[in-house]
């Protein structure tokens, strides 16, 4: 089956109640046969569910669907995004270890990187996104992973990732990519070289504002190793979170195939105008990165991002004029949404490094939502005004 039709019909067995919509397992444990059933199954020879931070049959329905989807061979899931990256690299790093990443990362990501992870003695070293050359050169003896986001949050940079996984292969490095941005219906980094997929499906997986939940997608080895670690750390998926985000799989594709019809229609319209200085949208043929973005991508997904002249100021004041859009710090919503990274999610960084990823004062970042066109576009030119 393709996979739009998978995300729907994949599901865990139906119970002896035949429901035709997966029923919810809250419950924190499980009961077993007998001595030798338990016994059997915390020393790994049986399968089964013995306690919901471990295991259960909603947040593995979830991780089936997502492993298809991303075409990985399996993953684990977590209570939300951040939660899956610090998993992750906890889960495959030791003290002494190096990362190498592109520069333009989430401003969580960054503080990971820089501030917590190297209280165990975990390093890393940053690359601009278009330097493969200093991708290459940025390695040491002690790099185990090459980590980046394509389309980078929020300044939209496409990295290819064909020519980052031909560099990890030579080093026999780990590729991990978030993939957030894109999901898997419209890029699938496994397909071009990548060892692991990481999802805030907080974000486009759940689609509407409503719950938290993070993804890692994988090989069974890697995924081994994960769930070693964060059985006993805990980041573990609420079954009720689980059970929505496997709902909203169902209504994923349709809902990106508006997503990026209105993204591309906004960014269209931005170009040129007065007041701004640049537009960035993969799926325009003035971005930079175009001819990347159209061998990896298969549309140009939802957020658009565009620097307005005036900048700290203008950023806040186009903000405030603003009356359908939401002001949160969210993204991939069925309700429009727009950010200054300036002084929200990027805050925290530097106003050097923040240039260095790209994030100027005036940049805004909007996430194109399911309203009509018409009501999008007249909320954002008024603004302009």
């Amino acid at each position: 089956m393709e996979k739009e039709t998978l995300a729907i019909r994949l599901q865990n067995e139906r119970t002896k109640h035949h429901e035709h919509s997966v029923p919810l397992y809250l419950t924190s444990s499980y009961v077993f046969d007998d001595a030798e059933d338990m016994r059997a199954q915390f020393a790994d020879e049986k399968e089964g569910e013995i306690y919901s931070r471990y295991a259960n049959p909603n947040v593995q329905e979830l991780i089936d669907k997502m492993a298809v989807l991303e075409n990985a061979e399996t993953g684990w899931a977590t209570a939300s995004g951040m939660a899956a990256v610090f998993t992750f690299f906890g889960a495959l790093l030791q003290s002494g270890d190096h990362i190498v990443s592109a520069r333009s990362v989430f401003g969580s990501t960054h503080r990971l990187f820089t501030e917590i992870l190297p209280k165990w003695g975990i390093t890393t070293t940053y690359v601009d996104f278009d330097d493969y050359e200093g991708f290459e050169n940025a390695i040491t003896p002690a790099t185990k992973i090459l980590f980046l986001e394509t389309p980078s949050n929020p300044g939209l940079d496409i990295i290819d990732l064909e020519k980052i996984a031909s560099i990890t292969k030579r080093h026999s490095l780990l590729f991990a990519v978030d993939n957030c941005f894109a999901t898997p219906l419209l890029q699938r980094p496994i397909d071009f070289g990548a060892d692991v997929t990481i999802h805030s499906a907080t974000k486009y997986i759940d689609g509407q504002g409503r719950t938290l939940g993070g993804l890692i997608l994988s090989s069974v080895e890697i995924i081994e190793k994960v769930k070693a670690f964060a059985r006993h750390t805990g980041p573990a998926l609420s079954p009720f979170n689980a059970w929505t985000l496997s709902k909203s799989l169902e209504t994923l594709d349709v809902r990106m195939e508006r997503h990026c019809k209105n993204a591309l229609e906004i960014a269209t319209r931005l170009e040129g105008h007065e007041a701004i200085e640049c537009v960035k949208y993969p799926f325009l043929k003035s971005h930079p990165q175009y001819e990347i973005v159209i061998k990896q991508m298969k549309k140009g997904g939802g957020i658009v991002s565009f620097e307005l002249k005036g900048g700290l100021e203008a950023g806040r004041k186009f903000l405030d004029q603003l009356n359908l859009f939401s002001l949160t710090a969210n993204l991939g919503d069925t309700r429009s949404i727009a950010t200054h990274p300036a002084s929200t999610t990027h805050s925290k960084l530097t106003s050097e490094q923040r240039l260095e990823v790209g994030i100027t004062d005036g940049l805004v970042r909007l996430s194109i939502g399911l309203e009509h066109i018409d009501d999008i576009w007249e909320d954002i030119h008024k603004a302009l005004k």
